[in-house]
């Protein structure tokens, strides 16, 4: 029986409508397609196919949290158009960092591998001051919003390269993704167009990874108790 990366057998056809999904979204933002707002909304609930068909691994608390990152995920992708009457960028502020507070339990309750985090982690320690200082004064009276958020991003990167490469990566991304995005928010001017579609690029590739990993790190029944 054919297995892979998960210890049992494969379960890797499960994240392809995800993945097939991420290449027509970010191929039609890279043509300035209408496609681009629809296929948004079904990434994440794409992603949880292989969380809710793994539903029966264990600790349970594990895929209570990827479901809850994936689902706040999905509100803050959708939250123009679930919420029109509300200001777009606070809302995705507020879901998105619910989700990385997801993440965070996750990696410090279930998934950690190592007692601490390697030295280099301290990257995004000086990534969080940096980009504090370079858009600061450009976030227009979201400078507290924009800082805690990026607390809990960097958190979830750093806290992430204590469990498996596969989650490690994942964090990294998604932290690219959302420094990206930051500069095309509040820097517009100084981004070329192709920093759209890279944005959703790391984005769903550091999602991907991060429920990738997770999963594989429950299949393996190695997780602390």
């Amino acid at each position: 029986m054919q297995r892979s990366v998960f210890g049992r057998p494969t379960i890797w056809w499960t994240f392809v409508p995800f993945a097939l999904m991420s290449v027509l979204h970010v191929g039609a933002l890279a043509v300035g397609s209408d496609l681009a707002g629809p296929t948004k909304l079904w990434l994440m609930p794409l992603l949880a196919i292989p969380v809710l068909i793994s539903a029966r691994l264990k600790p349970r608390l594990a895929i209570v949290l990827l479901l809850a990152a994936l689902l706040f995920s999905w509100l803050g992708d959708g939250a123009g158009f679930l919420f029109p009457a509300a200001p777009e960028l606070p809302l995705m502020l507020g879901f998105f960092g619910l989700a990385h507070v997801a993440y965070i339990v996750l990696f410090l309750r279930v998934l950690r591998r190592r007692r601490g985090m390697p030295w280099w982690a301290l990257v995004y320690a000086v990534w969080w001051v940096a980009m504090i200082v370079i858009l600061g004064p450009h976030t227009d009276g979201l400078l507290l919003a924009v800082g805690v958020y990026g607390l809990v991003l960097g958190a979830t990167a750093a806290l992430a390269t204590r469990c498996r490469p596969l989650v490690t990566l994942g964090g990294a991304f998604f932290l690219v993704s959302d420094t990206i995005l930051a500069f095309r928010l509040f820097l517009p001017d100084a981004m070329p167009d192709w920093t759209s579609p890279a944005v959703m690029a790391t984005y769903t590739l550091g999602q991907g990874l991060i429920v990738a990993g997770a999963l594989a790190t429950l299949r393996e029944g190695k997780t602390p108790r």
